[in-house]
Formats: C-alpha cells, structure tokens, sequence
C-alpha cells in the first residue's frame, strides 16, 4: 500500500483493539511500528487521533498510512519449534469451540513488542486444535505474572468477550505474597494512575505513578483505579497471602496499589525498590523465589454464546507453591471468591 486507505470495520470485527485489529491485516507490521503511527496521528479512526488501545466499533472509518512494506510480500510465518507447541498447548486448562483459556506462566510476554520474540500471540498458532484460524487475545496480563488469560477461538466470540471486559462484567481474582501486612486485612486502596516516563534511550522503564484521588482531574492522563483487597492468611508481620480484585483495569495496577500502601509484591523490582527492602526487591529470603508472587488465580465471565456463568481456576506456578509451602499457607483453605462476586 502506497496511498493512503480508509477501511471500514466490519460488524464481526467491532470491539476489537486498534492494534490486534491492524496486524491481523498486517501481520508483517510490529506492535513498535502500530504504536509510533498512533502516537504520530498517522492512524485514525473517524477523523480522530487514537491509541492502540482503542476499540473500534462496526462502521468506523480507519485511516491508515502508506505501508511501503506491503509492496513486498509478506514472509511466510516461521514454524514453531516442537518444544514450544508442547509448552503453549500444556498450559490450556478450558476449552470449547468459542473459548480457549491458558494458564499463563510467569516470563511468557502476551504480545510482542520491543526485542519480544516469543509471547503468546505469535504461539497462538500452534492452539487452533482444528479451528479455521488461531485464537484471538481478548485482555492481557504482565509478562512476569502468571495465571487465567482468555482467548477467543473466533470473531463473534472474541466480541462478545471484549464486550464483557469493557463493561467491567469480569470477576477476576489474583493471589499475591506481600512484603509485611497490611492492616486493615481488607479494604480497598483507590488512587489515579498515570504513566511516569521510563529512564531509557526510547523510555524503557516506564512505570505507573500514584495521583491522589483528589488531583485526577488536573493531572493529564491521570485515570482512576480502584482495588479491593483481602488478606487470606499472614506470617506474622513477615508477609501476607493476599487476594486482591482489580474493579478498574489498569496497567500495573495491582502492583502500583500495594507498593502505595507500603506491602509491595513479593520479588517486585519496578514497584517494591526503594521502600527499605531487602535487595533491589522485597524478598522473603529462606529460599524463597525472587520472581513476581503475583498470579491471576480465577476469571468468572459470560459465555459469548450461551450466556452462562464460566468460571476458570488456574493452578499457581511452581515458584509461588514453593512460597507457599515454605510460609505454611494451604490453598485448598482459600474461599472460591474472597469478594462474593462471583454467584
């Protein structure tokens, strides 16, 4: 494509984000290239400047800049290697012909990006299991936590689910190892966040800064988050299994709430430095792992197609197990649902 296009959006393709929606029709183009044409206003949709991020509704009119790249064919998918397709394919824990869930482990990326070879997305081929085509992502999770991660095994599915997040109509659940206890054992921190520019060439590091609730408003790109928290069971002062319920989704949300109520995530380096820990993140020591303690333990969501209530339960990775273990702390004596959403 050498001209400037308009594509209008499908009403299978509705409530999908800009950028899976684009590299499904250039697959070549990176997730870098998507974000520098959004942040240079070279994509828009109905006239207006956009985000990655954003949803697209049917009708809407794409704007989409020349891609010199398309003049050259595509080249062809590299083949997954063997012990890939058995680890991306042994984390499934549901499947039907709509819905596909993972078991995501810690240090998988979701989606590529910067010097990303190898995340979900481009594995995604390898869990068609005889569909016409690989599943779609419908939400993401940190590359460092593990646990529930939702795909759609086709369009009307992956709206139905994307419609189901952005009406806040998923109860979702994770488990975190806490430095200390927070006192009271449950509560709920609200804030805003806003992205606080990283310290690299090209701002790597970035991170999500606390904006008190009260200044949201006048801080620009400040948005609201809420958490519900609850702690499950605590070793004395030395840390806390805790459960915490994401009401607002937003990035690094869950990490940013308890490094501001002073029990950052155990093994946390981006939030829990700087807060008189151990090392350069709280560790719990006595051969605890350092890694992130932080795994999306339950997703409950509406079927897409049948209306149901599905409820999928992830087993924690093996490093939080041994946590776990060491700190005496049992699962099976953890309650389904900490915060009664769930029917």
């Amino acid at each position: 494509m050498t001209t400037v296009r308009h594509v209008t959006v499908a009403p299978d393709e509705a409530d999908q984000r800009l950028d899976r929606w684009l590299r499904r029709l250039f697959p070549h183009v990176t997730q870098g290239r998507v974000e520098r044409m959004c942040r240079k206003g070279e994509i828009r949709v109905d006239g207006g400047r956009v985000k990655p991020a954003t949803r697209l509704g049917p009708g809407q009119t794409v704007r989409l800049p020349p891609m010199p790249q398309d003049e050259a064919p595509a080249p062809a998918p590299r083949p997954i290697p063997q012990a890939d397709i058995d680890l991306i394919r042994g984390t499934v824990i549901y499947r039907d012909d709509d819905v596909l869930a993972l078991n995501k482990p810690p240090g998988l990326a979701v989606q590529g990006g910067s010097g990303t070879t190898r995340h979900v997305d481009g594995l995604a081929e390898a869990l068609r299991f005889g569909a016409d085509e690989k599943p779609r992502l419908v939400h993401r999770l940190d590359r460092d936590t593990s646990g529930v991660l939702v795909l759609a095994r086709h369009a009307r599915a992956a709206a139905g689910l994307a419609r189901a997040f952005q009406a806040r109509d998923a109860d979702k659940v994770y488990w975190a190892a806490v430095a200390g206890c927070p006192s009271p054992r449950s509560g709920t921190i609200r804030t805003g966040l806003v992205k606080a520019q990283g310290h690299g060439p090209a701002g790597e590091g970035e991170r999500m800064q606390i904006v008190p609730p009260e200044e949201v408003a006048s801080v620009p790109g400040a948005r609201r988050a809420v958490t519900d928290y609850q702690v499950l069971d605590a070793a004395a002062r030395r840390a806390a299994w805790v459960a915490l319920r994401p009401v607002t989704g937003r990035t690094h949300q869950l990490r940013a709430h308890m490094a501001a109520i002073g029990h950052p995530i155990v093994g946390d380096g981006k939030y829990g430095a700087g807060l008189g820990l151990e090392g350069r993140e709280p560790t719990l020591g006595g051969g605890a792992s350092r890694k992130l303690h932080l795994h999306a333990r339950s997703l409950a969501i509406e079927h897409p197609r049948t209306g149901a209530r599905l409820v999928l339960v992830a087993p924690m990775p093996e490093h939080m197990a041994r946590t776990w273990d060491l700190m005496g702390w049992d699962p099976a004596a953890a309650p389904a649902d900490p915060f009664g959403a769930v029917p």
